[in-house]
């Protein structure tokens, strides 16, 4: 494997890391919360995460599809 595809599969571990995380953490608290309810906060949570509600990448916001 090439140095490249090394870094990008340990991206992708800790990734799913982070998201396993956050998942426990709403399971905490929200202890009564069902798997959809749970999966439904994670959703929100990935789109409204503070710093990045208009995602990770730099710059200006754009409208998609662009015209």
């Amino acid at each position: 494997m090439s140095v490249e595809s090394d870094r990008f599969r340990v991206v992708l571990e800790l990734a799913a890391a982070g998201e396993a995380m956050m998942r426990q953490n709403l399971r905490r608290q929200f202890p009564d919360a069902s798997a959809d309810e749970i999966e439904r906060r994670l959703t929100e949570w990935f789109l409204t995460r503070p710093g990045a509600e208009h995602g990770d990448g730099v710059g200006q916001p754009g409208k998609w599809p662009r015209r």
